[in-house]
């Protein structure tokens, strides 16, 4: 293993490349899915249709295609952006699709009689879903959302397909010098770990503080 205490330094900065990414792509997952679940559930059939095809596209997409399209076609049409950024965009795009029918499921879970007194007292749509639907939602899917979180920390290797120096980036570079996969793999393991089950214990705690009670 000295090969991997060797270079601590190259799998720290790596770490925090990943941490980065599965932050950032979080985060715009997040908005997307509230934007997606809305129109899944909104009384407008256009946008139902528009959200229904999002998910559909989106997840029965490999994520690795899905990076490849971007990266690499994009520039064509004369849109460009950072390897980083062109990774935190299909990272959020991507787990968007799963982030909506997380909360999708959320938003079902609610009462409908909730649904109808608000409507009676004079609530739109969007006031509806804002002060009503979506705080008790997202409480109710904690875990599920947490679960998408761990997974994103995984999907985030495939950055290194265009070269974003993430962990998995970084084992694969130092393999090409050093010749020593086992060694390498078992630290970027370790590391990965190192991310994900902190996490876990996190997302168990957020749950047990922002559970309904019923």
């Amino acid at each position: 293993m000295d090969v991997v205490f060797d270079n601590l330094d190259l799998f720290l900065e790596g770490m925090r490349t990943t941490v980065l990414l599965t932050l950032l792509g979080f985060a715009g997952a997040f908005v997307i899915g509230i934007v997606v679940a809305a129109f899944r559930t909104s009384p407008v059939p256009p946008l139902r249709a528009v959200g229904t095809f999002y998910v559909a596209t989106v997840r029965n997409t490999p994520l690795a295609v899905l990076f490849v399209l971007f990266f690499f076609g994009l520039p064509d049409v004369g849109i460009l952006y950072s390897r980083f950024t062109s990774a935190v965009i299909v990272l959020a795009a991507y787990t968007g699709a799963f982030v909506a029918e997380t909360i999708r499921s959320g938003i079902n879970a609610v009462a409908t009689g909730q649904g109808e007194a608000a409507r009676a007292i004079g609530l739109t749509f969007p006031q509806l879903m804002r002060i009503v639907v979506l705080p008790q939602a997202i409480r109710t899917v904690v875990a599920p959302l947490g679960s998408i979180f761990i997974a994103l920390i995984k999907n985030s290797a495939l950055a290194a397909l265009i070269s974003v120096a993430d962990l998995a980036e970084t084992a694969e570079r130092l393999i090409n010098e050093t010749a020593q996969p086992l060694p390498i793999f078992l630290g970027a393991a370790v590391a990965y770990l190192l991310l994900t089950i902190p996490s876990g214990f996190a997302v168990g705690w957020i749950e047990r503080k922002v559970a309904i009670k019923r």
